[in-house]
């Protein structure tokens, strides 16, 4: 991207690890981060909002946005779902005056980070356990027994990225996790 204007904070961890609750909690502390807000082909769970939650496309429409370099990182993270970061939401909150906040999975997270290794850190949310991390799926109670045994499958790959990313918090006990996450972000902003 030709205007890099603001910082990223690119937060990943496996599904239930806390990623999603500690990247809200981080923007009700720092007023000057936003979330981008990715794209998807997956199928809209029942509580989620199109531009809110993600931008839910088709396979195909995805395939276009890829075709056309509409993203700046994208991963097939489950067989037929795909998940993306465009280009025009990142410029769009840089535009704001704002920085930049992902809720990611591993290797995108990754894939930003080597493209915007100067202006960005990466944090990974590790679990007090895969049995842990199991438990928060099911207790989501949103899939399939196939479909947990999929994500705790993949949840397995994604921890041994950890020491690929530049902060590791551990969620044991949430207000922890918080206070440590705060402190990363604290830091790399230098403000609140």
């Amino acid at each position: 991207m030709s205007d890099v204007s603001g910082k990223l904070v690119i937060v990943a961890g496996p599904s239930g690890s806390g990623k999603t609750t500690i990247v809200r909690h981080l923007l009700s502390v720092f007023p000057r981060l936003a979330f981008s807000i990715s794209a998807t082909s997956r199928h809209k769970r029942e509580s989620e909002r199109d531009g809110e939650d993600y931008y839910f496309l088709t396979k195909e429409q995805f395939r276009e946005k890829i075709n056309s370099g509409d993203f700046i990182e994208w991963e097939e993270v489950y067989p037929g779902s795909f998940y993306g970061t465009l280009r025009s939401e990142v410029q769009r909150l840089w535009n704001s005056g704002r920085h930049v906040i992902f809720d990611i999975d591993v290797k995108g997270a990754l894939n930003l980070k080597s493209q915007f290794s100067d202006n960005s850190v990466t944090i990974f949310i590790l679990p007090p356990s895969v049995e842990a991390l199991e438990q928060r799926l099911r207790e989501r109670n949103t899939e399939s027994e196939a479909r947990l045994e999929q994500r705790v499958g993949k949840a397995l790959e994604e921890l041994s990225y950890a020491d690929k990313f530049e902060k590791i918090v551990h969620n044991i006990e949430l207000g922890s996790a918080f206070a440590d996450a705060e402190e990363i972000v604290s830091d790399f902003l230098g403000d609140k």
